[in-house]
């Protein structure tokens, strides 16, 4: 059983028997000598999309998920579905699209590292690799002699996610964008 403390972003844990991811986590170290530290986690429920915020000391114990990650891959979106191919028995696993619409904001068609999880035989979601590369589709003309440390500019990749980016970046230009923040890494 995981503890407060081993726990980290994107680990899974059952609570009330229904699977919860960690979306956020933040400790707040109290001033008092003899103190426990505080967890404040921001949890997500992967079958109804709720969330939930907990805090809890370093040693309190979370309940185990049994699950599976299986590696899929996008096929296609037709109408309000999504469909995945899972890449080791072939099948065909379909998501609502509002089910996972965040995670389709990163997701292309030649992306590798995408992991369905997978819980008593029923879909949960999707897992993302940690960067998703992206074209730039539209933003603001670049700024000659802008350097690395000027501010920033909002760009629209292919997937239609709003991104911000440096001045020196410019249309059509491929970048790494964190899946997990939505901030811009660098270029690809």
């Amino acid at each position: 059983m995981p503890k407060a403390c081993d726990l980290k972003r994107g680990d899974i844990v059952a609570i009330e028997n229904a699977p919860y991811t960690v979306e956020e986590l933040k400790v707040s170290t109290p001033s008092a000598r003899g103190a426990s530290s505080l967890y404040h986690f921001r949890l997500r429920n992967l079958q109804t999309k709720t969330k939930l915020d907990k805090t809890c000391k370093g040693d309190d114990p979370f309940s185990a998920c049994a699950f599976e990650r299986r590696p899929v891959q996008f096929s296609y979106i037709q109408g309000d579905d999504v469909t995945f191919m899972d890449l080791k028995d072939y099948s065909e696993i379909t998501f609502k699209k509002e089910d996972i619409q965040d995670e389709m904001n990163y997701v292309t068609e030649e992306m590798e590292g995408i992991s369905a999880l997978v819980s008593d035989g029923k879909v949960l979601g999707i897992e993302l690799p940690p960067v998703s590369v992206l074209k730039i589709e539209q933003c603001d003309p670049s700024i000659r002699g802008a350097s690395a440390t000027a501010r920033n500019k909002p760009a629209i990749v292919s997937t239609g996610l709003q991104v911000l980016v440096p001045e020196y970046i410019s249309n059509e230009e491929v970048i790494r964008v964190d899946t997990r923040t939505g901030a811009f890494l660098g270029r690809a």
